[in-house]
């Protein structure tokens, strides 16, 4: 079994506590399915946010879904000019027998430009 790290990003309508979770649970729960991991299978996942959300921190998805015993950090993104607004972005690192050219990196919605290179 190898330590291997998976990406994905959501972009929210709004600012919005509600919305943010729901949005946060759906990215996580597709990174999940699409790598036939459970949450056993997480060591750690950092959430980071653009600077236009304030509503709740991402990491509270998370807990929301059940994934409790697993270290979870948030931090803010860089605020370059002209970024994809309202977005958040996660790193997570797993243990799966997967090798790096099968892992699922999920970008949602309009988040699939960011990373046209890896999204699925």
């Amino acid at each position: 079994m190898a330590v291997r790290a998976v990406r994905g990003a959501v972009q929210l309508e709004r600012d919005e506590a509600g919305h943010m979770g729901e949005q946060v649970s759906a990215l996580l729960t597709a990174v999940l399915e699409r790598n036939s991991l459970v949450a056993d299978d997480l060591i750690s996942i950092w959430f980071t946010a653009t600077p236009d959300l304030h509503s709740d921190f991402p990491a509270a998805a998370a807990r929301g879904i059940g994934i409790v015993d697993v270290p979870l950090i948030c931090a803010q993104e860089l605020d370059i000019e002209g970024a994809m607004p309202r977005v958040v972005r996660i790193l997570a690192h797993i243990e799966t027998y997967l090798p790096k050219s099968e892992i699922a990196h999920v970008y949602l919605g309009a988040t699939a430009a960011l990373r046209k290179d890896i999204a699925q």
